[in-house]
């Protein structure tokens, strides 16, 4: 009795002991990531020199994401207008499936589906990218140089996302109604002109700006979580597997968390 007692609270300990860890390691990520992304900040100085660089980051998060971009933007929107123009035309109000696509897209789905295309293609590059570096000891070449990584590899990295994701978000938007357009069109009898009347209706400045602010905050939060997992991999190919695959996961859940806090305190 008392060894199985014994046996279960050492079970409990363990138990309690890896949710410690992994609660310190996330404090401990999140805090470097924090740390990281000031130094950035403070080398923003240096950011006409790093011009090529800065463009180089922001045409790969930006044309090189056009099609992958483009299918999900028109795709979006036509399953918007499909799936809540069904329920709307039961009460005879299918002809509001503008306003509701361009009021939904640009609060909330146009910046997080552009946080997440950019995530999984961009992000989990850089992190591997760095991390590869990191592991080969490039990092620690640059440092010996008396180059900083920071200035050299996250700043750049930081403002191109940051200036990039509110223009892919844009694009996303602009391609999810022209997609539910279509659909209001073809499916819901929605004459294009009535859809584009609502769709006028339904624009507002302050839920652009708050889209526009969300997917700025994404671009920092995804920029410096792929750089901090990256600058910290070690143990070779696999923890740089390891540390892009951490990058990916932890910048989905910083964009969803931010996400709603954002949301709260504009329309809480």
């Amino acid at each position: 009795m008392n060894g199985g007692l014994n046996g279960t609270g050492r079970r409990l300990i363990g138990i309690f002991d890896l949710i410690g860890s992994r609660v310190m390691e996330f404090f401990d990520q999140a805090g470097y990531t924090v740390l990281l992304l000031v130094r950035a900040f403070y080398y923003l100085k240096d950011a006409p020199s790093k011009a090529r660089e800065i463009f180089t980051q922001m045409y790969f998060a930006g044309v090189k994401t056009l099609v992958v971009c483009s299918l999900v933007g028109v795709f979006t929107g036509m399953i918007l207008a499909l799936q809540t123009g069904i329920e709307l035309q039961n009460f005879g109000m299918q002809y509001q499936i503008g306003h509701l696509i361009i009021a939904s897209m640009t609060r909330e789905m146009g910046p997080f589906m552009a946080a997440i295309i950019i995530t999984a293609s961009v992000g989990s590059a850089m992190a591997a990218e760095i991390g590869t570096m990191k592991v080969y000891d490039e990092i620690d070449a640059l440092e010996m140089m008396s180059i900083s990584p920071v200035k050299f590899l996250v700043m750049p990295r930081v403002v191109a996302l940051a200036a990039m994701l509110p223009v892919v978000s844009i694009y996303i938007i602009v391609l999810a109604c022209l997609g539910g357009a279509v659909v209001a069109n073809s499916i819901l009898n929605v004459s294009f002109n009535v859809y584009m009347k609502h769709l006028y209706k339904g624009i507002h400045f302050k839920p652009i700006y708050v889209g526009l602010l969300k997917a700025f905050v994404f671009g920092l939060i995804i920029s410096g979580v792929s750089c901090a997992y990256g600058l910290r991999a070690t143990s070779g190919e696999l923890g740089v597997g390891h540390a892009t695959r951490s990058s990916v996961v932890a910048s989905f859940l910083m964009v969803l968390i931010i996400g709603y806090f954002i949301t709260a305190i504009f329309y809480g």
